[in-house]
């Protein structure tokens, strides 16, 4: 079976351990280890008896509860098949300039949309550009016909941008995609969003995620938020009903459920720091500060090697970094999860 690009493929992983899937502790994809939700869980068993029904396909109910949380006409919102089909339509859009600003490393499904629609990609280094971000500018020369496309925190560094210092690129590009698929995470007295200023600026583009925070990725909910007009574009371009009924129910019960998303802020910290603190303490491994769920460690050794002898020898998963060129097999990523299961992958490492 092929080595998987993205993390979370347990079918691959079970078959290289010689187990069920069910048996391995997955550390590869960064979803939150307290959900779903039971608040999303019991909506979507309300609405079993719906299933015989279309969806809504303006999606009226779910966009009311989005607009609802981020304080925002609904008209502003488009909520899709994950935030990776917004994505796609995003490219569709990219592809219509003279070129797209990409900081790398960068997620693969960028390159996949990209590449889709002949997107002509300008690479500039995350090292290169942190702490002066005019470099974009400065190299980058005329921006006006160019496109700009990032993600905060920042997809597999960690790395949180300030919202000032992603301002100035809103007036010297023709098209900024923030995709805050992560932000959740960020306690509302830190979080770094772009959304309350997106009414201000046509050309800007975020992107959510409701699957990694509430864990509800085999559900496939995103949205974008960006200007009306330019959603409305982006619908006639799609295949219709792209939400399915479930994955309304469990969003709109997600949404209100701030008991859950409050234990989520005050669980991550500690935990993240657990992981953190072992993980720096192990020979040979530099784990990076991040303000999400996952931490990027670099290693002394092969971490395609280590990711191996995790699965055959204590069945657990972890991410290779191949997929990001700029890395390659001297880098892994981990999510965070129960302090437990840190404990027993950082037990693993120490006999790795």
């Amino acid at each position: 079976m092929r080595q998987p690009a993205h993390g979370g493929n347990l079918a691959w992983a079970a078959a290289l351990a010689g187990c069920p899937p069910d048996a391995i502790l997955d550390f590869s994809a960064s979803i939150s280890p307290l959900g779903p939700p039971n608040s999303a869980i019991a909506a979507i068993k309300s609405q079993i008896g719906n299933l015989k029904h279309y969806p809504d396909p303006n999606y009226s109910e779910l966009r009311r509860a989005l607009s609802h949380f981020h304080q925002l006409p609904p008209e502003w919102i488009l909520p899709g098949n994950g935030s990776a089909e917004l994505l796609t339509l995003i490219g569709r859009e990219l592809a219509q300039l003279a070129a797209t600003i990409l900081i790398t490393p960068a997620f693969g499904d960028y390159y996949r949309t990209l590449a889709a629609y002949n997107v002509n990609v300008l690479e500039y280094p995350l090292s290169s550009v942190i702490g002066h971000w005019s470099l974009l500018v400065d190299k980058g020369q005329k921006t006006k016909d160019k496109g700009l496309l990032l993600n905060n925190p920042h997809n597999p560094t960690g790395k949180l941008f300030s919202r000032e210092s992603i301002l100035p690129y809103l007036e010297q590009f023709a098209l900024v995609v923030v995709d805050e698929a992560f932000m959740d995470f960020v306690p509302p007295n830190e979080e770094q969003s772009l959304i309350p200023v997106v009414q201000e600026y046509p050309n800007l583009v975020v992107l959510r995620s409701l699957t990694k925070f509430y864990s509800l990725p085999g559900l496939r909910l995103g949205y974008a938020i960006a200007h009306p007009d330019c959603l409305a574009k982006w619908q006639l371009w799609r295949d219709p009903w792209p939400v399915n009924t479930l994955a309304v129910a469990a969003a709109i019960a997600a949404l209100q459920d701030t008991e859950f998303q409050q234990q989520t802020w005050e669980w991550l910290p500690p935990a993240r720091n657990q992981l953190f603190q072992g993980l720096n303490e192990i020979p040979g491994l530099q784990p990076q500060a991040s303000a999400a769920n996952f931490l990027l460690v670099e290693s002394q050794e092969s971490t395609s090697q280590l990711q191996q002898q995790l699965l055959k020898y204590h069945q657990i998963l972890i991410r290779d970094c191949l997929s990001f060129k700029e890395l390659g097999d001297r880098f892994f990523r981990v999510a965070v999860r129960e302090k437990s299961d840190n404990q027993r992958l950082l037990t693993a490492l120490k006999e790795s």
